[in-house]
């Protein structure tokens, strides 16, 4: 068994090279602020906006007009209003009546977080993108070069706002886990330490659905064993929890306790366990061609960002639901990776095919799962002919829509504008776990 990290060490200076050096690793965490909103705020005053989004109640979300009216992201501001992620934005808007609300744009968030990444490799060769917005940095063994990491991530936090634009929280402990937890104590544009002396004291006050990877359930199970905070979790009875939340609950111990041996992942490849993306329309589909079109707008967006997430997928689901919002999906797996648009759709299209029921259709979705980098990538002798000739079409159509805009050029069945040649906005990235259950 291992042990605890939070009892190992005697207490020391908070924050000083010389404890730290005492843990063996120095692992950072760097998080945008707001990340969409941010980004979109940029953007935007690049463009000639006289007031930055950031300032004002403001929301990154869908368009109530096509019944996607969902808050993705929300400046500090709006927060004020008690203004949530994932509310609709009428119940937003009645809040704040002067809430201004921007579409998402998945492709700009792509490209920022790729500035970002190519930044921070100045700083380690161990560099891991967790998230598009979250990053792990191996700082061990780079006091020389940068100094003591506390002084080194002030350096990293301001250079990123101002040569990129926008802030960042930097967490600075022994693992991920710690590190990634103190990022998360007080926001915006600061940076916190955790290093084991000081779990008690910053970390174990905290309600324990503030603790990486406590969600809603499981932070009603706890409750009810009578246990509310990171603190009384991480010196609750291990077996106790095993047994009600079997092998979950040794790793939320183990979070609790700051202990956590995953490694820094190098490389360019933004590790995720799936993309997807989902459309309500304006109105109930009842015809195939119809859902194909949708179908075909959703698959162009998620392998866009696919590609972007330099990133290939093995799985493919649709997600349905009908009128009544029932909900159901179908999947399938691959023969090979694949991040060619048409060969997703193809298979979204007889996914489809398989598991509609014929009802009026309220919303689609489309997800891809099982990613791998695509540095390599695995080909079949009973692969098509023409595989280069469709990774190179993706390409220039890739590098078209960065350079001028996801309209700039499209497929022909979406002359007749009935459909954005690229939909969505419901959808998104899936993580995961820092570490295996211990």
């Amino acid at each position: 068994m291992k042990k605890s990290l939070s009892g190992s060490i005697g207490i020391v200076n908070g924050g000083s090279f010389m404890s730290a050096v005492k843990y063996g690793r120095i692992i950072m965490h760097i998080d945008v602020n707001s990340a969409f909103l941010s980004w979109q705020a940029v953007y935007n005053l690049q463009k000639g906006d006289t007031f930055d989004l950031r300032d004002v109640p403001s929301v990154v979300g869908g368009s109530q007009a096509d019944r996607r009216g969902i808050v993705l992201a929300k400046s500090m501001p709006a927060k004020k209003y008690d203004i949530k992620t994932g509310e609709v934005l009428w119940q937003a808007r009645q809040k704040c009546p002067e809430l201004v609300v921007v579409p998402p744009n998945y492709d700009l968030y792509m490209k920022c977080s790729n500035m970002l990444y190519e930044l921070m490799q100045d700083y380690s060769p161990k560099l891991q993108r967790f998230s598009i917005d979250e990053m792990f940095l191996d700082y061990t063994g780079m006091e020389n070069h940068f100094g003591e990491p506390l002084e080194a991530a002030h350096k990293i936090r301001e250079r990123i706002k101002q040569e990129l634009g926008f802030t960042v929280n930097i967490g600075i402990g022994v693992n991920k886990l710690t590190a990634k937890v103190a990022g998360d104590l007080k926001k915006p544009d600061m940076v916190h330490t955790l290093y084991p002396h000081e779990l008690e004291a910053k970390m174990w006050p905290l309600p324990v659905e503030d603790l990486f990877m406590v969600g809603r359930q499981t932070k009603k199970k706890l409750n009810a064993l009578n246990i509310h905070t990171i603190g009384q979790l991480a010196r609750a009875d291990r077996k106790l929890l095993t047994g009600k939340l079997h092998s979950f609950g040794n790793l939320i111990w183990c979070y609790a306790n700051g202990i956590d041996e995953s490694q820094v992942q190098a490389g360019y490849f933004l590790q995720m366990k799936g993309i997807g993306n989902g459309t309500t329309i304006r109105f109930d589909v009842t015809e195939k061609p119809v859902a194909y079109k949708v179908i075909l707008s959703l698959t162009e967006s998620v392998a866009l960002r696919l590609r972007a997430a330099h990133a290939c997928c093995r799985v493919v689901c649709i997600e349905i639901r009908n009128s009544e919002l029932q909900n159901y999906s179908h999947q399938r797996k691959l023969f090979t990776h694949t991040n060619i648009t048409m060969e997703i759709y193809r298979a979204a299209v007889e996914l489809f095919n398989e598991a509609w029921k014929g009802e009026k259709i309220r919303h689609l979705g489309v997800r891809v799962t099982d990613l791998c980098s695509d540095e390599y990538m695995q080909t079949s002798v009973f692969d098509e002919k023409y595989t280069d000739k469709k990774h190179a079409l993706d390409k220039a159509l890739d590098y078209i829509r960065g350079k001028y805009g996801n309209e700039a050029v499209m497929r022909a069945v979406f002359a007749d504008g009935e459909f954005s040649p690229m939909s969505g906005g419901s959808g998104g990235e899936d993580y995961p776990l820092m570490s295996s259950i211990l």
